[in-house]
């Protein structure tokens, strides 16, 4: 069963994790994390590579689960996600969460705009709500011109936008970024750091951003360090 909020106070956070822990056999990669982000912040984890912060996202975003589940609670926009069933779980993934990953992972065989698609098709949203919605997002990021170029066409900038495109296509309540500027020049990761915050501030998106780069880390409105599975700052 779904169990939503009552708490005015609770529901100003985007997302409550309690005690969230990890393991893989005999080896904890999550030791019992506690996090509060608010609806419309955006927040930066950084930590050395094995501190555990890309388990903490695939968590967070409901591709994977706490090994103590009994143990620990995950809000998420109210919703206590670790109750779900499969079924619940993948349409509340679909419907809630937007992923942004360091190499795109576009669909090479389809056109930009039918990668922005996926996620309102796979919501079963009519082909035409959702390719006017798609193309409302290429053009906000500058691809008007793109629609029809496959990603071979694009260049890593332009992939990564689609990409940020198809994230948003639901209109998420959180999107979730795994190095998301670490495959590009520093001029297309500045113009990407700088498109999250004009997205936070036009739409109120909630981001969380896991990262290497310090400069895009210490844009954000929290930057959240990670030590050996715990958050520590």
């Amino acid at each position: 069963m779904v169990q939503w909020l009552r708490s005015p106070e609770e529901a100003v956070f985007m997302i409550k994790a309690t005690n969230i822990q990890k393991k893989y056999g005999d080896l904890k990669v999550l030791k019992g994390v506690d996090l509060e982000i608010k609806k419309g912040e955006v927040v930066s984890i950084v930590g050395a590579s094995g501190a555990g912060k890309t388990t903490l996202l695939q968590i967070l975003g409901t591709l994977d689960s706490p090994s103590n589940t009994q143990e620990s609670q995950l809000l998420i926009n109210d919703t206590e996600v670790t109750q779900l069933n499969d079924k619940n779980l993948a349409r509340f993934r679909n419907e809630h969460i937007g992923f942004i990953f360091q190499f795109h992972q576009l669909l090479p065989e389809f056109t930009a705009l039918e990668n922005v698609c996926i996620p309102a098709f796979i919501k079963k949203t009519p082909k035409e709500e959702a390719e006017k919605r798609a193309m409302e997002l290429l053009d906000f990021l500058g691809l008007k011109d793109r629609y029809h170029h496959k990603p071979n066409e694009l260049s890593g900038g332009e992939q990564q936008r689609v990409a940020v495109a198809r994230s948003l296509m639901n209109k998420p309540s959180v999107v979730l970024a795994d190095e998301p500027s670490g495959n590009l020049d520093s001029e297309s990761a500045d113009n990407l750091h700088k498109l999250f915050f004009k997205l936070r501030d036009e739409f109120g998106q909630t981001f969380v951003l896991v990262t290497h780069n310090l400069e895009l880390a210490n844009m954000a409105d929290r930057k959240l360090t990670m030590v050996d599975g715990l958050i520590v700052s």
